[in-house]
């Protein structure tokens, strides 16, 4: 067994390929949406909004691209993935490009709206890709090294992001990002191969009958329930936090490109080891020990007065490598929940479940906080004691969901083991 797990470390060069274009496709995506927490301090001045308003820009990306998630859903097992993932991605560089064009808050928000219709579903046909191309035992390494877009985006692409909008206003990160982007569409439209395997595995269902089915899956629902639990926490408490830190905390907007590149630097090192002790050690227990320490840090966080930078760097470290490892664990976890006709289904699903409740967390954290005349952002602390609850039930939820999928896999190797025996016999 041990000496199954090694070899299948040893990826082909096209897999290292596509580890690598799924990796900075991502970095794209994230980079878009987590651009929007650092600016939040600069965009509520210059745009004039409210907290409430700032948080209807976030959630309406998150609630578009849930509302994506499901159309896309039906259809997502009887296309080439390749041709989704490109038709999705052109869409979401298009939306990207209407944010930098956006002059008010109303033209943001339809802009970020578009956005969230195409940029929402790619992270969930990059997952069934991988599902597709890697085995269960090695999807959390995979997952370490494509989740640390997660952290290249806090080194490169915010400190970039923050910088480009202190020199040449906020439009400017927007236009790095459909810059960059299109770069990337053209790599992956010359260079990547078709995914097709899923279209072998015969189904007489329609769209509509593939989405219902997917959907009321009893396995599959409680998948779900954990993604609504997991999405709420992180989406409630990042989007305002770059107006909490410098507003509250005492740290100034020129440094909060040291504050997010050092703390991404980190995060960037710790991805691909969380990833192979969560295939090591068992993703549950990743999952255990992230949320842990993200609840202990996050609190303490939350309560912090006027802080040095140096010690709010230290604390952002623990706090990040905690939320890490619950995404790269439970992302590794989610794959192994689908059968192989339904996992695209599964996943825009899974996607949509984690961006619509995501941003209705963030209208409701937006409603939560209060910016006062001075900046000061209020009920910060009560917002973390919400997301504690949040992260405490996510946690039982995932516990039968990893069940779930040790039970799936047992039954799948007696299954191999019995057909092994009749072969030989």
């Amino acid at each position: 067994m041990t000496t199954t797990i090694q070899k299948e470390k040893l990826f082909t060069g096209y897999q290292v390929f596509m580890i690598a274009m799924l990796a900075i496709l991502q970095f794209t995506v994230i980079l878009d949406f987590m651009v929007l927490s650092p600016l939040g301090a600069i965009l509520l001045k210059e745009l004039n909004m409210k907290t409430s308003q700032f948080g209807l820009v976030v959630s309406g990306y998150a609630l578009s691209a849930g509302a994506a998630g499901i159309a896309a859903a039906g259809f997502a097992d009887k296309y080439d993935r390749k041709k989704m993932l490109m038709l999705f991605y052109v869409g979401f560089i298009l939306g990207t490009i209407f944010c930098a064009l956006a002059t008010d808050f109303q033209s943001l928000l339809i802009a970020r709206i578009v956005t969230g219709l195409f940029g929402g579903v790619i992270g969930s046909i990059g997952f069934a890709i991988i599902t597709d191309l890697f085995k269960m035992e090695v999807r959390g390494r995979v997952m370490g090294f494509v989740q640390m877009a997660f952290s290249v985006s806090q080194i490169l692409g915010i400190p970039v992001g923050i910088y480009l909008a202190n020199q040449f206003g906020w439009h400017a990160p927007f236009w790095m990002i459909a810059g960059f982007g299109a770069i990337i569409g053209v790599v992956l439209f010359l260079y990547m191969k078709p995914v097709t395997d899923h279209l072998k595995v015969k189904s007489e269902r329609n769209a509509f009958q593939h989405l219902q089915k997917t959907i009321s899956n009893k396995s599959y629902v409680k998948a779900f329930a954990a993604t609504t639990l997991l999405a709420t926490g992180g989406f409630m408490i990042m989007p305002f936090a770059s107006a909490f830190t410098t507003n509250n905390l005492g740290i100034s907007i020129k440094s909060l490109p040291i504050l997010y590149g050092v703390t991404g630097v980190f995060s960037m090192v710790a991805g691909p080891l969380i990833g192979k002790y969560s295939d090591k050690i068992g993703k549950y227990n990743i999952f255990f020990i992230g949320t842990i320490l993200s609840m202990i840090t996050m609190m303490i966080y939350c309560h912090l007065g006027v802080t040095p930078l140096w010690l709010l760097i230290v604390i952002n470290i623990f706090m990040f490598a905690g939320i890490t490892a619950r995404i790269i664990s439970s992302s590794a976890l989610m794959t192994g929940i689908p059968s192989a006709q339904d996992r695209g289904a599964f996943m825009s699903v899974n996607s949509a479940v984690q961006q619509t409740s995501g941003g209705i967390g963030s209208a409701i954290a937006g409603l939560i906080v209060v910016q006062t005349s001075d900046g000061y952002i209020h009920n910060y602390d009560i917002l973390g004691y919400v997301v504690l609850v949040a992260m405490i039930a996510a946690l039982v939820m995932t516990y039968y969901v990893n069940k779930q999928v040790e039970e799936k896999n047992k039954n799948a190797l007696k299954t191999s083991e019995n057909q092994q025996k009749i072969a030989v016999g």
